[in-house]
């Protein structure tokens, strides 16, 4: 399906307007090429700051931004809304639900999902947050069971609707931990002055024996000191067993009765279907080359949460964090520009800035190169470096003023049930209840 005809330029086709593909996109602008983007969204989604939507901090306007608008004045340009259904490499074609697209290049950005690890029924039960959709249905779900924690008689009945199990202690359990832990102190009682905060129980669990295990000691430490201190019930080294929607267990004996569980304990790659699974290697992902070419073949590249980049510095591949996709898309960007050039090609070489997370006011950890901060200063460095990566001027202005009226107010956030959320009842398989290794 041509979109010029007889395009006297090859094509470069993008699939997915995520940090990685919208950067192979930037860097190939006024380079004599047609790129071609696809997404089933219109929209790029700024995901770090999808627990704040999820707590009803941010609106979801506010950290999503609009491709075509992001892309307007490069004129090499073209994006479309599309469902990838297949990848044809040997005749170089992707098929879609809107038609079929020739490329010269491909780029497999498609980013990744909540693994629940063949576990069907916390899949079923349980809570992800990857979009803005399920990043709303989280919202309007806590929402909804603090309302019906409102009607509730006693304390027993009430504590299974304000009891939130977040099962996954990386930067996103965590930082929703926080989130909620801070809703709990300063604004349940405000806002539902039938109930006590006492009542309210925010539970992170993780298998792993500390919290935000890629992070150094001293941050872990002390993210987990300061989620203690707001209040959460850090329970590690602890297994899920099973959730079947009313009562979370896990190994050992312990439940705990609840509505509301989060899962944030893994991901894994998305990837359209065409894709040999002989080069799929663990958590789903592509096995690439140090040019992030997919194996096997000459002008397929992958990035970001869908690449598997084996070497020696990273044995097990690169984290899977924003700046990887980012540099990899420049990467990719450069190394279509040199082929074309006829100039040679340089392997991938990731330059890692840190890692940050926030716990709550005033309270986040920093690893920044061999600098490890934590408290005040960690969380103004958290601030600065998301307003900055944030597209849109309007967005940046919007989350700044929401972010400066939360830290006066300690009660912002708007937190309106739009529309209900009504989790699907429907029995679950009982063969696929158990939970499977990662051996994909």
């Amino acid at each position: 399906m041509a979109l010029t005809d007889q395009s006297k330029f090859p094509r470069v086709l993008i699939i997915g307007g995520g940090f990685g593909g919208m950067q192979v996109a930037m860097g190939l602008a006024n380079a004599p090429v047609e790129v071609l983007m696809l997404d089933k969204h219109n929209y790029h989604v700024f995901q770090p700051l999808l627990y704040q939507v999820a707590t009803g901090s941010l609106e979801a306007e506010a950290i999503a931004f609009s491709l075509r608008k992001n892309f307007d004045g490069q004129k090499n340009f073209t994006f479309r809304i599309a469902e990838v259904n297949n990848i044809d490499t040997t005749q170089n074609k992707v098929s879609t639900n809107i038609g079929d697209f020739d490329y010269d290049y491909l780029v497999i950005a498609t980013g990744s999902t909540t693994n629940f690890f063949g576990n069907k029924e916390i899949e079923h039960y349980a809570m992800p947050m990857k979009s803005i959709p399920e990043a709303l249905n989280l919202r309007y779900l806590l929402l909804q069971n603090i309302e019906e924690a409102t009607r509730a008689k006693t304390a027993e009945d009430r504590a299974p609707y304000l009891n939130f199990v977040l099962v996954g202690a990386g930067p996103t359990g965590v930082e929703l931990a926080g989130a909620l832990a801070e809703l709990k102190n300063h604004v349940l009682c405000k806002d539902y002055p039938e109930l006590k905060k006492e009542e309210m129980h925010v539970y992170l669990v993780d298998f792993l024996p500390k919290v935000l295990g890629p992070f150094s000691e001293s941050s872990s430490k002390g993210a987990e000191r300061f989620l203690k201190d707001m209040g959460v019930e850090v329970l590690l080294g602890v297994k899920v067993n099973s959730y079947d929607g009313n009562v979370i267990k896990f190994e050992g004996g312990q439940e705990i009765a609840t509505k509301n569980v989060i899962w944030s304990a893994g991901v894994m790659g998305v990837i359209p279907d065409g894709i040999s699974k002989d080069i799929i290697e663990r958590g789903n992902k592509i096995k690439v080359d140090e040019t992030c070419l997919v194996n096997g073949t000459t002008n397929v590249y992958a990035i970001g949460d869908v690449a598997s980049m084996i070497t020696t510095e990273y044995p097990k591949g690169h984290p899977g964090v924003a700046q990887v996709a980012i540099q990899m898309g420049k990467h990719v960007a450069k190394t279509i520009r040199n082929i074309i050039d006829s100039k040679p090609t340089n392997s991938f070489k990731y330059f890692d800035k840190g890692s940050l997370a926030t716990i709550g006011r005033n309270k986040a950890v920093a690893d920044i190169w061999k600098i490890h901060t934590q408290g005040f200063i960690a969380w103004m460095i958290w601030w600065f470096v998301h307003i900055a990566f944030l597209l849109g001027f309007r967005n940046k202005v919007s989350v700044f003023l929401n972010w400066i009226f939360n830290y006066i107010s300690n009660n912002g956030g708007s937190r309106l049930i739009l529309t209900s959320y009504v989790r699907e009842t429907q029995e679950v398989d009982q063969e696929a209840k158990e939970p499977k290794a990662d051996n994909s």
